[in-house]
Protein backbone atom coordinates (compact mmCIF):
# COMPACT_ATOMS: atom_id res chain seq x y z
CA UNK A 1 0.00 0.00 0.00
CA UNK A 2 1.62 3.23 -1.14
CA UNK A 3 1.56 6.23 1.15
CA UNK A 4 -0.71 9.10 0.22
CA UNK A 5 -0.91 12.75 1.12
CA UNK A 6 -1.58 13.14 4.82
CA UNK A 7 -0.30 9.64 5.70
CA UNK A 8 2.28 9.27 8.45
CA UNK A 9 5.84 8.74 7.25
CA UNK A 10 7.66 5.74 8.70
CA UNK A 11 11.37 6.17 9.34
CA UNK A 12 13.66 3.90 7.32
CA UNK A 13 15.32 1.08 9.25
CA UNK A 14 18.93 1.41 10.37
CA UNK A 15 21.46 -1.34 9.73
CA UNK A 16 20.33 -3.26 12.82
CA UNK A 17 16.57 -2.75 12.40
CA UNK A 18 13.92 -4.57 10.40
CA UNK A 19 11.75 -2.94 7.74
CA UNK A 20 8.04 -3.28 8.57
CA UNK A 21 5.43 -3.58 5.81
CA UNK A 22 1.75 -4.47 5.62
CA UNK A 23 1.15 -7.68 3.69
CA UNK A 24 -2.53 -6.84 3.12
CA UNK A 25 -4.86 -3.85 3.02
CA UNK A 26 -6.85 -5.49 5.83
CA UNK A 27 -3.74 -5.55 8.03
CA UNK A 28 -3.20 -1.82 7.39
CA UNK A 29 -6.80 -1.03 8.29
CA UNK A 30 -6.61 -3.18 11.43
CA UNK A 31 -3.36 -1.44 12.39
CA UNK A 32 -5.15 1.92 12.36
CA UNK A 33 -7.92 0.47 14.55
CA UNK A 34 -5.33 -0.80 17.04
CA UNK A 35 -3.54 2.56 17.06
CA UNK A 36 -6.81 4.31 17.88
CA UNK A 37 -7.55 1.79 20.67
CA UNK A 38 -4.15 1.27 22.32
CA UNK A 39 -1.49 3.59 20.88
CA UNK A 40 1.16 2.94 23.55
CA UNK A 41 0.82 -0.83 23.19
CA UNK A 42 1.01 -0.59 19.40
CA UNK A 43 4.15 1.50 19.69
CA UNK A 44 5.69 -1.16 21.96
CA UNK A 45 4.76 -3.81 19.37
CA UNK A 46 6.20 -1.76 16.52
CA UNK A 47 9.45 -1.30 18.44
CA UNK A 48 9.61 -5.05 19.17
CA UNK A 49 9.09 -5.94 15.50
CA UNK A 50 11.54 -3.29 14.36
CA UNK A 51 14.37 -4.39 16.67
CA UNK A 52 13.79 -8.05 17.58
CA UNK A 53 10.89 -9.67 15.67
CA UNK A 54 11.69 -13.20 16.77
CA UNK A 55 13.06 -12.43 20.19
CA UNK A 56 16.73 -13.12 19.60
CA UNK A 57 17.21 -13.53 23.30
CA UNK A 58 15.52 -16.89 22.75
CA UNK A 59 12.93 -16.02 25.37
CA UNK A 60 9.52 -15.54 23.77
CA UNK A 61 6.87 -14.34 26.21
CA UNK A 62 3.18 -15.09 26.55
CA UNK A 63 2.52 -11.78 24.76
CA UNK A 64 5.14 -12.20 21.99
CA UNK A 65 5.78 -15.64 20.55
CA UNK A 66 5.79 -17.80 17.45
CA UNK A 67 2.42 -19.30 16.65
CA UNK A 68 2.07 -23.06 17.00
CA UNK A 69 1.02 -25.94 14.78
CA UNK A 70 -0.09 -25.14 11.24
CA UNK A 71 0.07 -21.40 12.02
CA UNK A 72 3.77 -21.47 12.97
CA UNK A 73 4.68 -20.60 9.37
CA UNK A 74 2.95 -18.59 6.70
CA UNK A 75 3.67 -17.64 3.13
CA UNK A 76 4.34 -14.30 1.53
CA UNK A 77 5.14 -13.94 -2.17
CA UNK A 78 5.68 -17.70 -2.41
CA UNK A 79 8.11 -17.91 0.50
CA UNK A 80 7.47 -19.80 3.74
CA UNK A 81 8.41 -17.70 6.77
CA UNK A 82 8.06 -17.98 10.58
CA UNK A 83 4.80 -16.46 11.82
CA UNK A 84 4.73 -14.68 15.18
CA UNK A 85 2.11 -13.01 17.32
CA UNK A 86 2.14 -9.99 19.57
CA UNK A 87 -0.77 -9.64 21.97
CA UNK A 88 -1.41 -5.90 21.94
CA UNK A 89 -4.53 -5.89 24.15
CA UNK A 90 -6.67 -8.61 25.73
CA UNK A 91 -8.08 -9.49 22.31
CA UNK A 92 -6.03 -7.29 19.96
CA UNK A 93 -3.34 -9.11 18.02
CA UNK A 94 -0.66 -8.56 15.42
CA UNK A 95 0.39 -11.57 13.39
CA UNK A 96 3.47 -11.16 11.25
CA UNK A 97 5.96 -13.08 9.17
CA UNK A 98 9.60 -12.24 9.31
CA UNK A 99 12.05 -12.67 6.52
CA UNK A 100 15.56 -12.86 7.95
CA UNK A 101 17.13 -12.96 4.52
CA UNK A 102 15.54 -9.64 3.52
CA UNK A 103 15.39 -8.03 6.98
CA UNK A 104 11.65 -7.46 6.58
CA UNK A 105 8.60 -8.00 8.77
CA UNK A 106 5.29 -8.57 6.92
CA UNK A 107 2.22 -7.77 9.01
CA UNK A 108 -0.39 -10.37 8.04
CA UNK A 109 -3.07 -9.42 10.56
CA UNK A 110 -3.64 -6.54 12.92
CA UNK A 111 -6.88 -5.96 14.72
CA UNK A 112 -8.74 -5.27 17.92
CA UNK A 113 -10.39 -8.70 17.88
CA UNK A 114 -8.64 -12.04 18.18
CA UNK A 115 -8.09 -13.56 14.69
CA UNK A 116 -10.57 -16.25 13.63
CA UNK A 117 -7.81 -18.79 12.90
CA UNK A 118 -6.03 -19.67 16.12
CA UNK A 119 -3.29 -22.05 17.03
Amino acid sequence: MSPRRGDAAAPPPTDTEWAIHFATNEAAKGWDELVNTAPKNVRWAWDAMRVDPGPGSGKPTSRHHQLKGPLAYGTHKGRTLPQWQIEVTGSGRIWYLFDEERGTVWIQHAGTAHPQATG
